[in-house]
């Protein structure tokens, strides 16, 4: 079973940075990809950045300059560094994972963690 535990959500001020971080847990192929979404109240789910097992990358439009998507194969997480937060991106960010499982290569997720809460204030 794949898990995913993020870590990094918080308060911060307009103008500043964050920096997200996501671990999988459970028995998972090296060739998996990884990624980002937010959901803001009242909005849909929408992506951030996506992250494929070779390091290409993928962004959202709404973070597009601002958020660099980056992982650790040897540690099964992937990363999200926000710059110059501003009070619309308040949101509940989920990381993502889609791959394989390592004994059977059958395909897993796609997986959700449970989101980290990234408050910013004016």
């Amino acid at each position: 079973q794949v898990q995913l535990a993020e870590s990094g959500g918080g308060l911060v001020q307009a103008g500043g940075s964050l920096r997200l971080s996501c671990a999988v847990s459970g028995s998972i192929f090296s060739r998996s990809n990884m990624g980002w979404y937010r959901q803001a109240p009242g909005k849909q789910r929408e992506l951030v950045a996506r992250i494929s097992n070779s390091g290409i990358t993928t962004y959202g439009d709404s973070l597009k300059d601002r958020v660099t998507i980056s992982r650790d194969n040897a540690k099964n997480a992937a990363y999200l560094q926000m710059n110059s937060l501003k009070p619309d991106d308040t949101a509940v960010y989920y990381c993502w994972f889609s791959g394989y499982d390592a004994g059977t290569y059958s395909p897993l997720g796609p997986v959700w963690g449970q989101g980290a809460l990234v408050t910013v204030s004016e």
